[in-house]
């Protein structure tokens, strides 16, 4: 069984980044860690934090009058939608193509370039490269 895909949207990115450094934490928190990079209001990130509960980004809880929030997804799972999206939007699909991007545009030292061989000799020989 496939693993859920998680994609998050330009504005959900920060707020998640935001939770896992905080957790468990509050929408003034968060707000408040936010405004300098966005300005974004107390409403406008509290709005943002229950579209992220609805779609199960984050769960919420209430204690007393203050609603307190954890993420529902790791940081692994995000960057993994987020890669599976530009593989499907960017590239069609097509992973050589995106790996060739991604070599051509990024200097990678000889520990990098060795570090990228062991997982694809790995790969190969668990038999997951074919």
């Amino acid at each position: 069984m496939s693993k859920p895909v998680v994609e998050l949207t330009e504005s959900e990115w920060p707020v998640i980044k935001a939770v896992w450094e905080t957790e468990p934490c509050t929408a003034p928190v968060i707000q408040e860690r936010l405004a300098k990079p966005t300005g974004w209001t107390y409403s406008t990130v509290r709005t943002l934090m229950d579209r992220m509960v609805a779609k199960g980004l984050l769960t919420a809880r209430k204690e007393g009058k203050l609603t307190i929030y954890h993420s529902a997804v790791t940081r692994k799972q995000a960057q993994r939608g987020e890669l599976f999206y530009t593989l499907k939007h960017a590239f069609n699909g097509a992973l050589t193509p995106m790996v060739q991007c991604l070599l051509d545009n990024h200097n990678l030292d000889d520990q990098e370039l060795a570090k990228i061989e062991e997982i694809i000799k790995a790969r190969k020989k668990a038999g997951r490269g074919n």
